[in-house]
């Protein structure tokens, strides 16, 4: 699955979600619908700002939505349109920012395309990069070290890798501290909580990253 791809389908995912939620729910109960607006306009906008970029028009246009005083449910139904225009410009191929910067053959691996998107704005993009890059190379190190890394077909979260990994000597305990701490970083972006960091801790993170797998090859 290409990068438009996947996009569209966490677009689609979202859009899903409000026909599920929101759609057809009795206006009259308000606390539900209230419950149902707010969880589907925080996945609305964290997708947002995910495929299209911070500086985007459509991350605007959706600041603008969840500004405006009205009740959660209006804000959803004009945040869908916004959802929909957007992966429409996704499928079409006209979402030339992201999708073009990743597609680039500037980039020899994914820390130089977390590097990249970080110096073009895009530091939430880059931070999950990154940090998929990450967990990738802690299953690459644990494959490597005869350490158990899935259980069932189903790979063990980063989390539980970093601690086994140092339990079997495969890296010290600073280099643990330092890896929770760049996994938590990645997770704010995965969750959408883009004011926990800034842009020039997700360079630090790309950066320390890079380090560490040039001091742990697997």
């Amino acid at each position: 699955m290409g990068v438009s791809d996947t996009f569209s389908a966490q677009l689609a995912d979202v859009v899903a979600q409000y026909h599920t939620d929101l759609a057809d729910i009795n206006s009259s109960d308000w606390e539900v619908s209230a419950r149902a607006s707010v969880a589907f306009l925080t996945r609305a906008r964290a997708v947002i700002e995910r495929v299209a970029g911070a500086a985007s028009p459509y991350v605007e246009q959706c600041a603008d939505i969840l500004a405006e005083n009205a009740v959660e449910s209006y804000k959803a139904n004009r945040l869908l349109g916004v959802l929909n225009s957007l992966r429409a410009d996704v499928d079409a191929g006209y979402l030339e920012s992201v999708t073009q910067l990743i597609h680039g053959e500037v980039f020899g691996d994914f820390l130089e395309m977390a590097d990249h998107l970080c110096a073009e704005g895009y530091k939430d993009a880059a931070a999950v990069i990154a940090g998929s890059a990450l967990e990738s190379h802690l299953r690459a190190l644990a494959a490597h070290a005869s350490v158990v890394w899935e259980t069932d077909g189903r790979p063990h979260k980063a989390d539980r890798l970093n601690a086994d990994l140092t339990k079997s000597g495969v890296y010290a305990g600073l280099d643990q501290k330092n890896v929770t701490g760049w996994l938590g970083l990645r997770n704010d972006a995965a969750h959408g909580n883009y004011d926990a960091y800034t842009q020039q801790q997700v360079r630090l993170l790309v950066a320390s990253i890079r380090d560490f797998l040039s001091r742990h090859p697997a």
